[in-house]
């Protein structure tokens, strides 16, 4: 399928044998707990994939990451989620450094981060129904030089792996309220474990378990404060982030779908018509996606550009549904019981539905959105 080739290509030339070797391994291996595809995908210069050349990094634009990703995704889904959330960590990282919030730290991790190919896992969601993720449950206390912090994440993605890790965490104010802050601390700090939390076999290969931190100091240069506007609407860094979050956790399922699209067109399946609607229905998810990276390339990423990109992610979100369940019935019923890839894939596309903000919590705020007024996450 051409459009797969073109994101294999992009693939190759940023991450040159890395889709090769990831096609030696059954895609039951590179799912599993223990999955080799992490190790491959740092070996291979992975980490750097985003960060600007000038912070030692490839430098890929956000157009040539959807194509990264979604070609990973179509070889291995957990690498390519599991990865999505260093990503959008490290395009936090470099929109601060580029800003005059800056501390003057962020390029020399950027260039550790590049050149050592570190994993920063992203520890944002709270593991409880309704708890948004821009509320964080985990707590801080003030201490000479930064922050006492206690609390847990989960899942946190890239839980085993990661070098450092980012989670929000709600810092107290002298009105005895919190503000919502972004810490960045390395995996060998005291109090840092890991414990068990993702039990199904969907994914597992992301490493989304819990991280928990036990009165963990952390540096003040090392928290990222942020604050919301006068309409309750995000700032930069967060805005930036949910961005490119939005885009690369699309571009994964969009690369599940894509397998199993090009397995339809390759076995002929159905007749001229139900392929080239499927593919259709397919690529329309596609180009949705290439409007955000683009609108992320010419510059546009404030709260109107947050909001077109959540239109275009559930819009995508409900292409790659449709695609996905017609794949599947025209593979038909011996391709579905005769692997397990199909069956994989097929539980593993639905996963897009459960990343934040769930379409319900983004119905209020969208309207609001439509008839004026800045678009609201809280």
């Amino acid at each position: 399928m051409r459009s797969l080739e073109v994101a294999s290509q992009t693939c190759e030339a940023f991450l040159p044998g890395l889709l090769d070797l990831l096609a030696e391994t059954p895609l039951k291996e590179l799912e599993a707990p223990d999955s080799p595809a992490l190790g491959h995908f740092r070996s291979h210069g992975g980490p750097g994939l985003v960060i600007p050349k000038e912070y030692k990094g490839a430098g890929a634009d956000p157009l040539q990451a959807l194509a990264v990703t979604r070609a990973l995704a179509s070889r291995a889904p957990s690498l390519a989620v599991g990865t999505t959330m260093h990503h959008f960590s490290v395009a936090t990282l470099f929109t601060l450094a580029d800003s005059i919030q800056s501390s003057g730290m962020e390029w020399a991790l950027l260039e550790g981060i590049a050149e050592q190919g570190l994993l920063v896992a992203s520890g944002f969601a709270e593991g409880s129904p309704g708890q948004g993720i821009l509320t964080p449950t985990m707590h801080a206390a003030k201490a000479e030089g930064g922050f006492v912090v206690n609390g847990s994440k989960k899942p946190c993605s890239l839980a085993h792996s990661m070098d450092l890790l980012t989670a929000s965490v709600a810092l107290p104010t002298d009105d005895g309220g919190s503000e919502m802050a972004v810490l960045l601390v390395p995996r060998q700090t005291d109090g840092i474990t890991v414990h068990p939390f993702w039990s199904t076999w969907a994914l597992a290969g992301a490493e989304s378990d819990e991280v928990r931190l036990t009165d963990v100091f952390v540096d003040e240069q090392l928290l990222m404060r942020t604050e919301l506007g006068d309409a309750g609407e995000l700032d930069q860094l967060q805005t930036v982030g949910f961005i490119w979050f939005e885009l690369l956790i699309s571009a994964c399922y969009l690369g599940m779908v894509s397998t199993l699209v090009d397995k339809v067109v390759a076995r002929g399946r159905g007749s001229d018509s139900d392929r080239a609607q499927l593919v259709t229905r397919l690529e329309s998810a596609n180009l949705l996606l290439e409007g955000v990276a683009r609108m992320l390339m010419d510059g546009e990423a404030d709260n109107a550009a947050l909001g077109k990109t959540l239109v275009a992610r559930y819009a995508a979100q409900d292409a790659l549904g449709d695609a996905k369940n017609r794949a599947v019935e025209l593979l038909g019923g011996m391709a579905f019981i005769g692997s397990d890839d199909v069956a994989y894939l097929t539980a593993a596309a639905h996963g897009l539905s459960f990343h934040p903000p769930s379409r319900d919590s983004f119905t209020g705020p969208f309207l609001d959105h439509v008839a004026g007024r800045p678009l609201r996450l809280t």
